[in-house]
């Protein structure tokens, strides 16, 4: 059985938030494009050997992000679909965790990086919704 159904408006919300994206990852980048600079770290390398803390804590927070970047386009493409401003919601509570995250994790105490551990709320809620989506679409649960 093909399930047909129509993009709400507000679907809207998840692009713009989807958009800001952009703009915290190039915020990110920036930042670790200034600590190579700063701590004299020749590219391509990515971490100083002989160990410097506090460039490796900034590397780790643009790299921490990107590893989670699809997983956090996927649910809130999905998501989206069929509660868009819930799931706008979320993607905004993800990316200020990620801001957190990385000023956490910028102060060189790795234990701060856990300032953005409420991201995970983000991620919960566009979880729950794509399972919500699939199950719909499965005919487990009414359309």
């Amino acid at each position: 059985m093909d399930v047909i159904f129509s993009i709400s408006s507000d679907y809207g919300y998840v692009i713009i938030v989807i958009c800001s994206t952009w703009v915290l990852l190039n915020w990110l980048e920036g930042r670790v494009f200034q600590a190579h600079r700063k701590y004299e770290v020749p590219y391509p390398k990515m971490y100083i050997e002989p160990y410097n803390h506090v460039f490796n804590c900034i590397q780790r927070a643009h790299l921490n992000t990107l590893e989670g970047y699809p997983t956090f386009l996927v649910f809130i493409v999905f998501g989206g679909l069929i509660y868009p401003r819930l799931n706008a919601i979320a993607g905004v509570i993800w990316v200020a965790a990620r801001v957190a995250y990385a000023m956490g994790y910028y102060t060189g105490d790795p234990e701060k990086r856990m300032w953005g551990a409420f991201g995970y709320i983000g991620l919960l809620i566009m979880l729950v919704s794509n399972i919500i989506l699939g199950l719909k679409l499965l005919g487990v649960v009414a359309m």
